[in-house]
Order: C-alpha cells, then sequence, then structure tokens
C-alpha cells in the first residue's frame, strides 16, 4: 500500500509539472524544467518556514539550548532545513533524476554531502549578510538561496545522481 502511495504521489507532481512544461520547452531541457521545478516548490517552502521560523516561531529571539546558543537566524535555517531536506531528496531521486544508475543508497550518501556542503555555504552566506554587512534576514537568506541553487544543481546533476 505505501509504495502504491509513493507511485501515485511520484506521477501526480510528474504529471503537474508535465502539464507545464510546454512553453518552456524551447528555452530549457525536460530535466532541467523538473530541477527548475521542484527545487523552486522546494525552495519556496523552504523560505516561508525559514520566515515562519525566524519571525513566529523564534520571535527573533536566540534559540538556547542550555549548552549552547544558536542565533535566531541559523536556529531559523536549520528548522526548515530538517522539513525540506527529506523533500529535496525524494523529488531529486524520484522525480528529477530517476535515472541515475546509482544505488539508492549511494544516491542518499551523495545528496547528503552536496547538502552538506549547501549548509556550509549557506551558514557563511547568512553569516556574512546577516552578522557582517547587517542586512535583514529573509533576503539574506533568499540571495544566499539563490547562489546555492546553481551549486546544488550542478552537484547533483554531475555527482549525487549522474547517469551512465
Amino acid at each position: 500500500m505505501l509504495i502504491n502511495l509513493h507511485q501515485k504521489f511520484r506521477l501526480f507532481i510528474i504529471n503537474l509539472i508535465d502539464w507545464f512544461y510546454p512553453p518552456f520547452k524551447k528555452i530549457m531541457p525536460y530535466q532541467t524544467f523538473r530541477y527548475a521545478a521542484c527545487g523552486g516548490g522546494n525552495t519556496t517552502l523552504n523560505i516561508i518556514l525559514y520566515y515562519l521560523s525566524y519571525n513566529h516561531i523564534l520571535k527573533k529571539q536566540h534559540l538556547y539550548l542550555g549548552f549552547v546558543t544558536i542565533s535566531s537566524h541559523i536556529a531559523a535555517f536549520l528548522i526548515a532545513f530538517l522539513i525540506t531536506f527529506p523533500i529535496g531528496l525524494y523529488l531529486n531521486m524520484f522525480v528529477v533524476f530517476n535515472g541515475s544508475h546509482l544505488r539508492k543508497r549511494i544516491q542518499l550518501f551523495r545528496y547528503f554531502l552536496v547538502v552538506i556542503v549547501c549548509i556550509f555555504l549557506n551558514y557563511i552566506l547568512l553569516s556574512i549578510f546577516v552578522d557582517i554587512l547587517k542586512w535583514y534576514p529573509t533576503p539574506s537568506m533568499v540571495l544566499a538561496t539563490f547562489l546555492i541553487i546553481i551549486f546544488s544543481y550542478l552537484s547533483q546533476l554531475k555527482f549525487s545522481f549522474k547517469k551512465p
């Protein structure tokens, strides 16, 4: 039953993306469009979760865990990440790069490695934008996300989900 639900959900997403593809057919390949659609949706969710976490859950206050204090903009990033990481993995593995010859556990490991690098880049960029340049956290997150999307797409295509 779970496998059937997975297939139905996967096909629903693919059909939805396919429905929007025709106007973009001449300007980008199908796989790039799928990545843009899935990544765009997941990124939008990430930004919304970041905004809600920063402004409403954390109320712009640092997160005190007893042994460590996490600044509010980094804590909001971590909250959003915990939700969007598994969604992004699923979409990349089963919708965007579903023709990879690599075993699923290798794809997961490689995807995780790329995400770790992206987290590191995100942390550095957010720290620079918010702590050093004193920019607002939400626009800083949007800019950092845009820069990381380029790195992430190339890494996922050539490393995590590469085809033979």
